[in-house]
């Protein structure tokens, strides 16, 4: 019945954030007219959490090697905030040029198969 999942960055400076998710993340694309920008994705998986509100959603990107991803990061001059551990991974932030943020994490949580 799902065929796929569509995530949305909302963005300042989109055009900028596209740029970047295309040459820096090197995301494989299709421009749908105008130079808009969908990007493909790497397998995914979805969690819930508890709230105290409804329809709250944050996305993060997954690495397998953390310190090797901030490397890269570090070599575009893209700013990454310290990798800090959490029961579910070791986590960093990365500034879009946008002026947004994104976490990436690697986690250290079994994985579901992809459907």
């Amino acid at each position: 019945m799902i065929s796929g999942a569509h995530a949305i960055i909302y963005s300042q400076d989109p055009e900028t954030d596209r740029q970047f998710l295309r040459d820096v993340i090197g995301f494989p694309h299709v421009d749908v007219g105008g130079g808009w920008l969908i990007f493909g994705l790497p397998p995914s998986e979805l969690a819930v959490h508890p709230s105290d509100e409804n329809s709250v959603h944050e996305l993060f990107l997954m690495a397998d090697d953390i310190d090797e991803f901030v490397t890269q990061m570090q070599q575009h001059a893209v700013t990454c905030s310290d990798v800090h551990e959490e029961p579910w991974g070791r986590v960093t932030k990365i500034s879009l040029p946008g002026g947004g943020k994104l976490g990436v994490y690697q986690a250290n949580h079994g994985r579901p198969p992809q459907s």
